[in-house]
């Protein structure tokens, strides 16, 4: 479906930013539109996923939140890479959102 199309219809793409974490412990952040395949990319599943993930596979999706567009994903993106390992795993302790994934 094309975006086009798709704003069209009335559906607005979804951007996601996320926190794994790696059979090591430690995690990564990122942002994709689609979860389920970068996730998939992640853990070797399908072609592709980050470098550094692909050394401490496999990863456990542990923090999600959703933004309308790219730039705000981004922003966030980049605020939660700035966080001490600490710090990720008190957020992804304290939410609650992926309890019922």
């Amino acid at each position: 479906m094309s975006l086009c199309y798709s704003i069209f219809m009335g559906f607005h793409p979804a951007y996601y930013v996320y926190i794994v974490q790696c059979s090591d412990g430690s995690f990564y952040t990122g942002q994709t539109q689609d979860l389920d395949i970068r996730i998939k990319e992640h853990n070797g599943i399908l072609k592709g996923g980050s470098v550094y993930t692909r050394s401490k596979r496999p990863v456990t999706l542990r923090y999600l939140e959703e933004y309308s567009t790219r730039s705000e994903a981004l922003k966030r993106e980049h605020e939660l890479k700035k966080l001490t390992h600490l710090e990720k795993e008190a957020i992804c302790k304290t939410s609650s959102l992926l309890k019922d994934i």
